[in-house]
């Protein structure tokens, strides 16, 4: 865990997360779907490896890194549909929260930490996807919910909103240094999760991030160790 800025920040009552990447390991059910979808057009199937870093750009990086294709070039909008619906069929076969993280919402639910979940993942995968792995979160805004998403702030300030909170008292955590921006825009403090599908595009300790969390786990530490808040008893996590 690294929180070299030193933040100074008031007492955190609640916490967002991105979902894939963040919260929910989805790689394994989007390569999935990608690789299928190469085989439905002759094409030989992509290193899960490739693929990994590409799944938080959501449908336009892999249909990017797959077919070279943008959003504004023909036949994009067909394939995207076609992911789409392939990835609805199984989109929790291989999915699960990261490790550690059973134990980490419990603890947030027992210390009245308020939490929920703010992704541009669609809002039909989105919630197909946390209701197939028994998921309930208290608010959740999808990508497709209010006319702008990440990096804009509007998504973070509508869910702090749901968690009648202000934005300075919810710690956003998130994969992608377009998370980052989005809380900084929103004024709400951010953390970056360095297990997720990092891209590459810039290192991670560039983000301007409050915290970078190594594991879920650290969200506990970070939260006990944070100036002004007062310490509990640590709590020792599977894989620790």
């Amino acid at each position: 865990m690294n929180n070299a800025q030193a933040p100074s920040l008031p007492d955190v009552r609640g916490i967002l997360f991105d979902l894939d990447g963040t919260l929910i390991d989805t790689a394994p059910d989007m390569a999935l779907a990608l690789n299928r979808l190469r085989l439905e057009c002759n094409l030989a199937p992509i290193p899960f490896a490739q693929i990994r870093p590409q799944v938080s750009n959501g449908a336009r990086g892999l249909l990017e890194l797959s077919f070279g294709l943008g959003p504004d070039q023909h036949g994009f909008n067909l394939l995207r549909d076609r992911f789409l619906q392939l990835y609805n069929q199984d989109i929790a076969s291989a999915s699960s929260l990261f490790g550690g993280f059973p134990a980490v919402l419990a603890e947030l639910d027992r210390r009245a930490i308020h939490w929920g979940i703010v992704t541009n993942k669609p809002g039909f995968l989105t919630r197909n996807l946390l209701k197939n792995l028994n998921i309930d979160a208290p608010v959740v805004v999808a990508g497709d919910d209010l006319p702008r998403r990440k990096p804009a702030p509007d998504q973070l300030i509508y869910a702090a909103g749901g968690l009648k909170l202000r934005p300075q008292e919810i710690l956003y955590v998130g994969d992608h240094e377009r998370d980052i921006q989005a809380s900084r825009a929103a004024h709400m403090p951010a953390a970056a999760a360095r297990w997720g599908y990092l891209d590459g595009e810039r290192p991670i300790e560039d983000w301007r991030a409050d915290v970078i969390l190594d594991q879920p786990a650290d969200l506990l530490r970070w939260l006990d160790a944070a100036p002004g808040r007062v310490a509990e008893p640590r709590v020792v996590l599977q894989n620790d």
